[in-house]
Protein backbone atom coordinates (compact mmCIF):
# COMPACT_ATOMS: atom_id res chain seq x y z
CA UNK A 1 0.00 0.00 0.00
CA UNK A 2 1.28 3.70 -1.29
CA UNK A 3 0.63 6.90 1.16
CA UNK A 4 1.05 10.13 -0.12
CA UNK A 5 2.39 12.94 2.44
CA UNK A 6 2.81 16.26 1.96
CA UNK A 7 3.38 18.45 5.22
CA UNK A 8 4.61 21.97 6.00
CA UNK A 9 5.59 22.91 9.60
CA UNK A 10 6.56 26.03 11.19
CA UNK A 11 9.56 25.60 13.43
CA UNK A 12 9.74 28.88 14.80
CA UNK A 13 13.99 29.28 14.11
CA UNK A 14 16.21 30.49 12.20
CA UNK A 15 16.34 28.54 8.65
CA UNK A 16 20.23 28.41 9.07
CA UNK A 17 19.98 26.43 12.70
CA UNK A 18 16.65 24.46 10.86
CA UNK A 19 19.12 23.54 7.71
CA UNK A 20 22.20 22.80 10.32
CA UNK A 21 19.47 19.98 11.90
CA UNK A 22 18.34 18.62 9.09
CA UNK A 23 21.85 18.11 7.39
CA UNK A 24 22.83 16.22 9.58
CA UNK A 25 21.63 12.49 9.52
CA UNK A 26 22.52 11.85 12.86
CA UNK A 27 20.75 14.95 14.54
CA UNK A 28 17.83 13.95 12.03
CA UNK A 29 17.83 10.35 13.70
CA UNK A 30 18.13 11.74 17.04
CA UNK A 31 14.56 13.67 16.46
CA UNK A 32 13.06 10.37 15.66
CA UNK A 33 11.59 8.62 19.16
CA UNK A 34 12.53 5.39 19.05
CA UNK A 35 14.78 5.59 15.77
CA UNK A 36 18.85 4.90 15.94
CA UNK A 37 21.35 4.94 13.63
CA UNK A 38 23.97 1.78 13.94
CA UNK A 39 26.55 1.01 11.53
CA UNK A 40 28.03 3.82 8.82
CA UNK A 41 27.45 1.58 5.17
CA UNK A 42 28.05 5.31 3.37
CA UNK A 43 28.88 8.65 3.42
CA UNK A 44 25.51 9.81 3.72
CA UNK A 45 23.86 5.78 4.28
CA UNK A 46 23.27 4.04 7.92
CA UNK A 47 22.05 0.75 9.16
CA UNK A 48 19.23 1.80 11.22
CA UNK A 49 16.39 0.56 13.93
CA UNK A 50 13.41 1.94 15.39
CA UNK A 51 11.34 0.83 18.44
CA UNK A 52 7.62 1.08 18.75
CA UNK A 53 5.63 0.40 22.25
CA UNK A 54 2.15 0.42 23.02
CA UNK A 55 1.81 -0.99 26.88
CA UNK A 56 3.65 -4.52 27.45
CA UNK A 57 4.27 -5.02 23.66
CA UNK A 58 7.38 -3.61 21.62
CA UNK A 59 8.17 -4.14 17.77
CA UNK A 60 11.51 -2.95 16.17
CA UNK A 61 11.98 -2.34 12.53
CA UNK A 62 15.62 -2.68 11.47
CA UNK A 63 16.99 -1.04 8.20
CA UNK A 64 18.61 1.32 6.28
CA UNK A 65 18.41 5.14 5.99
CA UNK A 66 20.63 7.26 3.36
CA UNK A 67 20.56 10.75 1.98
CA UNK A 68 20.07 10.43 -1.78
CA UNK A 69 20.58 13.82 -2.81
CA UNK A 70 21.46 17.17 -0.60
CA UNK A 71 21.49 21.01 -2.28
CA UNK A 72 22.92 23.65 0.01
CA UNK A 73 22.02 26.47 -1.54
CA UNK A 74 18.26 25.86 -1.52
CA UNK A 75 18.59 24.13 2.06
CA UNK A 76 16.76 20.84 0.46
CA UNK A 77 17.68 16.83 0.36
CA UNK A 78 16.29 13.90 -0.57
CA UNK A 79 16.49 10.90 1.98
CA UNK A 80 15.29 7.18 1.59
CA UNK A 81 14.65 4.98 4.43
CA UNK A 82 13.44 1.19 4.83
CA UNK A 83 12.94 -1.44 6.96
CA UNK A 84 11.46 -4.79 7.86
CA UNK A 85 10.25 -6.49 11.13
CA UNK A 86 10.47 -10.21 12.25
CA UNK A 87 7.28 -10.67 11.36
CA UNK A 88 7.68 -9.81 8.08
CA UNK A 89 6.48 -6.26 7.83
CA UNK A 90 8.63 -4.01 5.73
CA UNK A 91 8.10 0.08 4.82
CA UNK A 92 9.86 2.15 2.67
CA UNK A 93 9.76 5.91 2.47
CA UNK A 94 11.48 8.32 -0.01
CA UNK A 95 11.19 12.34 1.53
CA UNK A 96 12.30 15.34 -0.10
CA UNK A 97 12.41 17.80 2.42
CA UNK A 98 13.48 21.67 2.43
CA UNK A 99 13.78 24.33 4.72
CA UNK A 100 12.06 27.74 3.12
CA UNK A 101 12.65 31.11 5.17
CA UNK A 102 9.83 33.55 5.26
CA UNK A 103 10.14 36.82 7.48
CA UNK A 104 12.81 35.72 8.86
CA UNK A 105 11.10 32.21 10.19
CA UNK A 106 11.56 29.25 8.69
CA UNK A 107 9.17 26.27 7.22
CA UNK A 108 9.88 22.74 7.18
CA UNK A 109 7.98 21.42 3.55
CA UNK A 110 8.47 17.51 3.53
CA UNK A 111 7.09 15.38 0.36
CA UNK A 112 7.59 12.09 1.06
CA UNK A 113 5.90 8.51 -0.49
CA UNK A 114 5.68 5.80 1.98
CA UNK A 115 4.67 2.05 1.04
CA UNK A 116 4.02 -0.87 3.69
CA UNK A 117 3.61 -4.23 3.55
CA UNK A 118 2.01 -6.97 5.85
CA UNK A 119 0.03 -6.63 8.28
CA UNK A 120 0.27 -2.52 8.49
CA UNK A 121 -1.39 -2.56 5.41
CA UNK A 122 -4.20 -3.78 6.34
CA UNK A 123 -4.94 -0.10 8.18
CA UNK A 124 -6.25 1.32 5.13
CA UNK A 125 -4.58 4.51 3.57
CA UNK A 126 -6.73 7.17 5.91
CA UNK A 127 -5.18 5.43 9.00
CA UNK A 128 -2.04 4.97 7.59
CA UNK A 129 -2.24 9.15 7.10
CA UNK A 130 -3.16 9.59 10.48
CA UNK A 131 -0.62 7.41 12.12
CA UNK A 132 2.16 9.29 10.25
CA UNK A 133 1.02 12.39 10.99
CA UNK A 134 1.19 11.47 14.76
CA UNK A 135 4.49 10.64 14.52
CA UNK A 136 6.11 13.73 12.04
CA UNK A 137 4.27 15.90 14.80
CA UNK A 138 6.89 13.83 17.78
CA UNK A 139 9.53 14.60 15.51
CA UNK A 140 8.96 17.81 14.53
CA UNK A 141 8.64 18.92 18.09
CA UNK A 142 12.02 17.24 18.44
CA UNK A 143 13.65 18.76 15.54
CA UNK A 144 12.43 22.25 16.95
CA UNK A 145 14.17 22.03 20.32
CA UNK A 146 17.11 20.55 18.64
CA UNK A 147 17.31 23.86 16.32
CA UNK A 148 16.14 26.12 19.67
CA UNK A 149 18.90 25.05 21.19
CA UNK A 150 21.83 25.02 18.83
CA UNK A 151 20.14 28.85 18.55
CA UNK A 152 20.61 29.80 21.92
CA UNK A 153 24.34 27.52 21.79
CA UNK A 154 25.44 29.86 19.17
CA UNK A 155 24.09 33.29 20.58
CA UNK A 156 21.31 33.11 17.74
CA UNK A 157 18.24 33.30 19.65
CA UNK A 158 17.40 34.20 23.42
CA UNK A 159 16.32 31.95 26.04
CA UNK A 160 17.85 29.15 28.10
CA UNK A 161 21.39 28.67 29.37
CA UNK A 162 23.49 26.13 26.80
CA UNK A 163 23.30 23.67 29.70
CA UNK A 164 19.64 23.47 29.84
CA UNK A 165 19.13 23.76 25.96
CA UNK A 166 21.85 21.07 25.93
CA UNK A 167 19.54 18.85 28.39
CA UNK A 168 16.29 19.72 26.22
CA UNK A 169 17.37 19.03 23.08
CA UNK A 170 18.73 15.33 24.42
CA UNK A 171 15.51 14.62 25.94
CA UNK A 172 13.81 12.67 23.02
CA UNK A 173 11.95 9.36 23.98
CA UNK A 174 13.57 6.18 23.48
CA UNK A 175 10.47 4.54 21.77
CA UNK A 176 7.51 5.75 19.63
CA UNK A 177 4.56 6.70 21.83
CA UNK A 178 2.69 4.06 20.92
CA UNK A 179 -0.15 5.43 22.49
CA UNK A 180 -0.63 8.43 20.54
CA UNK A 181 -0.61 6.44 17.89
CA UNK A 182 -3.03 3.90 18.77
CA UNK A 183 -5.66 6.88 19.44
CA UNK A 184 -4.82 8.15 16.02
CA UNK A 185 -6.12 4.51 14.79
CA UNK A 186 -8.83 4.58 16.73
CA UNK A 187 -10.25 7.95 15.59
CA UNK A 188 -9.85 7.06 12.16
CA UNK A 189 -12.53 4.02 12.74
CA UNK A 190 -14.87 5.49 15.10
CA UNK A 191 -14.80 7.73 11.95
CA UNK A 192 -15.10 5.46 9.45
CA UNK A 193 -18.03 4.00 11.16
CA UNK A 194 -19.63 7.48 11.63
CA UNK A 195 -19.29 7.59 7.65
CA UNK A 196 -20.45 4.25 6.73
CA UNK A 197 -23.51 4.96 9.02
CA UNK A 198 -23.99 8.32 7.32
CA UNK A 199 -24.18 6.53 3.65
CA UNK A 200 -26.21 4.24 4.25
Amino acid sequence: MEVKLDKRYELGVSAQNAWAILSDLEAVASCMPGASLGEKTGDNAYKGSVKIKVGPATAQFGGEVEILSIDVANKSLVLKGKGADKGGSSASMELEATIEETEGQSILVGAATVIVNGKFAQFGGRMMVQVSDVILKQFVDNFIIKAQALGSATGDTAGSTPSETQTAANESPNELNGLSIFWALLKSWIGSLFGKKSAS
